[in-house]
């Protein structure tokens, strides 16, 4: 199994760090199971990103997006064209989208397009306020995600 999982900003970072160990650990106790980490390039600049790889022990990532800032329209169109050629060259079972930045919407979307399927960590959590870009991208991820990890009951609910 190859699973692509998918980083953009700060938080997804931390919640990567243990998922990449747990793959690691299955791997050298001989399961089928490889990764490929993309960074978005959502936060780009070394104190919002590679620090993060350092202090968690993340291995590099095997593609930098470099997407980079822009309005809401042009990150999520500039991650999905990205994303769209590195899931081309470099086909994979599962996408794995943490958290509920652009990435994580952008990356949802064009993987179901692939039809490829799609695990959200930190799934199902809501703040009810639709004019947030969060909330946007929390539904939209949801809506197309095939494998839900939930922090709460109340996640679980939704």
């Amino acid at each position: 199994m190859i699973i692509t999982i998918v980083a953009g900003a700060r938080p997804n970072f931390v919640k990567i760090a243990p998922i990449i160990d747990a793959i690691q650990e299955k791997k050298a106790a001989g399961f089928d199971i490889n990764f490929r980490l993309v960074h978005t390039g959502q936060h780009y600049d070394k104190n919002l990103s590679g620090t993060f790889f350092e202090e968690l022990n993340i291995p590099l990532p095997d593609i930098n997006l470099e997407v980079k800032s822009g309005t809401q329209a042009e990150q999520t169109a500039a991650i999905m064209v990205g994303f769209e050629k590195e899931l081309q060259q470099n086909p994979c079972d599962l996408v794995m989208v943490v958290g509920d930045v652009t990435s994580t919407m952008a990356c949802t979307i064009v993987a179901k397009k692939a039809n490829v399927k799609v695990t959200h960590v930190e799934a199902g959590i809501r703040s009810g306020d639709i004019h947030m870009p969060e909330e946007v991208n929390r539904i939209v991820t949801d809506s197309l995600t095939d494998y839900f990890f939930t922090t709460s009951t109340h996640a679980t609910d939704n």
